[in-house]
């Protein structure tokens, strides 16, 4: 029995709320169980210097988290003057997942910044940025394409990520902070809505596992990433 209570292929509550904040393109408030990370999509009419000119657009991510996040206060890092590893490594995987299903060409000379701030976490806070990231990103795209600024549809496919790990000897879906401090083995898997895997970051950290280990954490994940596709489609109305 999980510390949860639930069954090995069973992911959290997902939970979308859009819309929830005023002035950017797109928002989404997501959760998966207790985590909550506010996504917003921020658009701009200029791309990076080494696009200009090129007639393609830019998808990027930032991320963060709020002192008060997890149980015990953090600093903020714009107070250290640097942001850790660990943020730039989320942040830049949130950038790459949301690139995969973006055709830049038809996004045009713009750029779509995706800010991802960790209100509440209790482990999956990166996939459950992308997941939400897609939402927001949708949003601010169906935006300019109502404006009559965009002629053709730039997301070529839905994105989601979540966690599965091994816990207790067993594969898990979707782990908690519980879970997840004490897994032998955890991956976080980013697949596309047509099936294509777009990353896979697997760690062993009690104990290696095999390749059947491996594939029973994939078939996991297409079950949690399922949930979370009809979950972004509600939400989108698409």
């Amino acid at each position: 029995m999980r510390p949860s209570g639930r069954a090995p292929d069973q992911m959290r509550a997902i939970s979308m709320e859009t819309g929830f904040t005023k002035h950017a393109e797109g928002s989404c408030l997501i959760g998966f169980g207790e985590t909550r990370v506010l996504v917003t999509a921020s658009l701009e009419e200029r791309v990076p210097p080494f696009l200009r000119g090129k007639g393609k657009g830019w998808v990027t991510a930032e991320y963060g988290m709020l002192p008060r996040a997890t149980h015990t206060r953090g600093s903020r890092e714009a107070a250290k003057g640097k942001q850790s590893g660990r943020t730039q490594e989320i942040q830049r995987l949130i950038g790459r997942s949301l690139r995969t299903v973006v055709d830049m060409a038809k996004l045009g000379e713009r750029q779509i910044t995706i800010d991802c701030d960790v209100i509440q976490a209790d482990g999956g806070t990166r996939t459950a940025a992308i997941s939400g990231g897609w939402v927001a990103l949708r949003l601010a795209v169906d935006g300019l394409m109502a404006k009559g600024l965009l002629t053709e549809d730039p997301i070529k496919a839905q994105v989601a990520a979540v966690s599965c790990g091994i816990h207790e000897s067993t594969p898990v879906l979707d782990l908690d902070y519980i879970e997840d401090s004490s897994a032998h083995a955890d991956a976080n898997f980013v697949l596309i809505g047509d099936g294509n895997i777009a990353e896979v970051q697997a760690t062993a950290e009690g104990a290696t596992y095999d390749e059947e280990a491996l594939l029973r954490l994939l078939r996991l994940a297409r079950i949690g990433c399922n949930d979370i596709f009809a979950a972004q489609r509600r939400a989108t109305g698409r």
